[in-house]
């Protein structure tokens, strides 16, 4: 009997057919569901825990590849869903913990600071005014901060501080201020760099390079293959490692002063952009993780 698989996604695009693909090719069955469609239900036969076309038998394993934006309460349940995998003896990749830990940026600061792991310094505070006086005492160091939602991704949201005026109400980034300092650019091109990390091992990398100091791919950066030196790799490697990842995007950026730094982490990371410019079957690397 093949090994069963859920892709937990909301969506059926590029990604979801690289997925199903390359399980296939380990001879691997994989379904689609999202997990807006689980449910607990005190009829079903594994605990209260219901999946789509897994009624009479759970999953081998699970690979999530989205959750997809809801209430506090419907993101709380989806992310039960995968909790309750665990307890189940199910291997998700990754875990409820993991992406809980990833999608949160004041989490992953912490994690990465404990484990010694070398990342831009950040900053969060509930206190507007808390954020006025770290704003103060940068400023007043020609130094500039970079204020992020603190659950964000893609490049949305960000906004570059550099005086008391520029920081919003509180209303506006609802109730917290999550800030990192500001890396200037070493050159003409703003750059940074990811690093796909699975199974503990750095497996490839690309350069987002842009005219402006957002360098996400969907902000409109491009991207270009990149060859690492092993403190780079070495570096996402433990980032990775502080978060518990079985699979993670690291960004990191070169800082003149302070050499390589973890910008963020992202635990259910996109690879379209990586993957056009990288000689590596991203997708099947993701196999060896569920598939031995």
């Amino acid at each position: 009997m093949s090994i069963r698989v859920v892709i937990f996604t909301d969506a059926k695009g590029w990604h979801e057919a690289r997925l199903t693909e390359a399980f296939r090719a380990v001879g691997a069955e994989s379904s689609l569901v999202s997990l807006a469609n689980c449910s607990f239900s005190a009829d079903s036969k594994f605990g209260c825990l219901t999946i789509p076309g897994f009624e009479d038998a759970l999953p081998d394993a699970a690979f999530v590849r989205g959750i997809s934006a809801g209430t506090f309460e419907q993101v709380t349940l989806r992310l039960d869903f995968l909790h309750a995998l665990t307890d189940l003896s199910v291997k998700v990749v990754n875990s409820a913990r993991v992406i809980e830990k990833t999608v949160d940026k004041a989490m992953t600061s912490h994690l990465l600071k404990r484990h010694q792991v070398e990342t831009v310094p950040a900053w969060t505070f509930e206190s507007h005014q808390s954020a006025l006086e770290l704003i103060r005492s940068k400023t007043s160091q020609n130094r500039q901060l970079v204020l992020k939602p603190l659950f964000g991704s893609r490049g949305r949201g960000l906004m570059l501080i550099s005086s008391e005026s520029d920081l919003p109400e509180a209303d506006a980034v609802n109730g917290v201020y999550y800030l990192q300092e500001f890396i200037p650019s070493q050159g003409d091109v703003w750059r940074d760099w990811r690093i796909m990390v699975v199974g503990g091992n750095a497996v490839c990398a690309m350069e987002r390079r842009s005219e402006l100091w957002i360098t996400n791919r969907a902000q409109g950066a491009q991207c270009f293959p990149a060859q690492l030196e092993a403190e780079a790799l070495e570096l996402a490697q433990r980032a990775a490692h502080a978060v518990g990842a079985d699979y993670a995007g690291v960004d990191i950026i070169h800082s003149e002063s302070d050499g390589w730094l973890v910008l963020e982490i992202n635990g259910v990371p996109a690879w379209r952009g990586l993957q056009e410019v990288s000689e590596v079957d991203i997708a099947k690397s993701f196999t060896t993780l569920i598939v031995v």
